[in-house]
């Protein structure tokens, strides 16, 4: 039998962490990024909470301009793509 994953709505890489390499990406890069590049612990969660929110978030990808939601937000020089920005 044939069986077809849905899209995930709603989810971060992290959430899908035991589908996919990409989180353990995601966090070598947060921890190796200089620390004035690197969004703040709280800061980064906020974004993150605010990308859960959006309808443009799809399976841990933002579908306005094609990044990882969580590779975008944990940079302080990045900011949301939307055209009325949630961070």
């Amino acid at each position: 039998m044939n069986e077809t994953k849905k899209l995930c709505r709603r989810c971060l890489l992290r959430d899908m962490a035991d589908e996919n390499d990409y989180w353990q990406s995601v966090q070598r890069y947060r921890a190796t990024m200089p620390r004035r590049l690197r969004t703040a612990d709280d800061a980064y969660e906020a974004r993150l909470a605010a990308c859960r929110g959006c309808d443009s978030l799809q399976n841990g990808t933002c579908m306005q301009c094609g990044c990882y939601v969580e590779m975008r937000a944990a940079r302080t020089d990045m900011h949301c793509p939307a055209p009325d920005p949630l961070w």
